[in-house]
């Protein structure tokens, strides 16, 4: 089956696994998708992250949005695509990296803080825009950002958030979330990622 690789009808929620291992990361993905999370990113720092993308992608790839974040190079974009992976999420504003995202028919998420880093992704096709880190974003840059930015733009915040504040990103205009250490770390136990997962969706839901 086709892998997905489009954010329409897909929640704006994406969980972050930094530090996942191979071994472990099916068992914390079913956990997160019973929860509602619908796309998942591994982090390209974690321990041997492509083939947690691959495991990923093979068993989910159909129906969720499955892939890779701290993609800088255009080499990792077209591994993390070799292993199944649709989505490509970075840290920082790299033109390069975005377009070879789009020429494979990947989703592409860069990370920017300036405007002029923001209408730099948008015009090398980016499908939404990562504000990382968004707690050190003043509530006033995300105003003035969206007054500006094309209507239905998809702007994220990453970095710093967690179920207890996203009813203040929703209000600065922000509409997806990046959930990471809040939701998963490394060596947290199944049973407390559970928890965080139903927080973290239940919270979102209430938006």
């Amino acid at each position: 089956m086709s892998k997905v690789s489009s954010l329409k009808n897909i929640l704006p929620l994406v969980a972050i696994l930094r530090g996942v291992k191979p071994d472990e990361v099916l068992a914390v993905a079913e956990v997160l998708i019973e929860a509602g999370f619908q796309a998942i990113e591994v982090p390209l720092n974690s321990p041997q992250p492509l083939d947690s993308i691959k495991q990923l992608a093979d068993k989910y790839g159909d129906k969720y949005l499955i892939g890779a974040g701290t993609v800088t190079t255009v080499d990792q974009v077209v591994s993390v695509h070799a292993r199944g992976g649709r989505l490509i999420v970075s840290p920082n504003t790299k033109s390069e990296v975005i377009r070879s995202a789009k020429k494979l028919g990947m989703v592409s998420v860069p990370g920017c803080l300036t405007p002029s880093e923001a209408f730099a992704a948008l015009e090398a096709g980016a499908d939404a825009l990562k504000f990382f880190p968004a707690n050190a974003v003043t509530p006033g840059l995300f105003k003035a950002l969206g007054s500006v930015l094309p209507k239905g733009i998809a702007m994220y915040a990453v970095g710093g958030v967690d179920a207890g504040n996203l009813h203040e990103y929703k209000a600065y205009g922000i509409s997806g979330f990046g959930l990471g250490s809040s939701l998963y770390k490394a060596g947290k136990s199944i049973e407390d990622i559970k928890q965080s997962a139903n927080a973290s969706m239940q919270a979102f839901n209430a938006l």
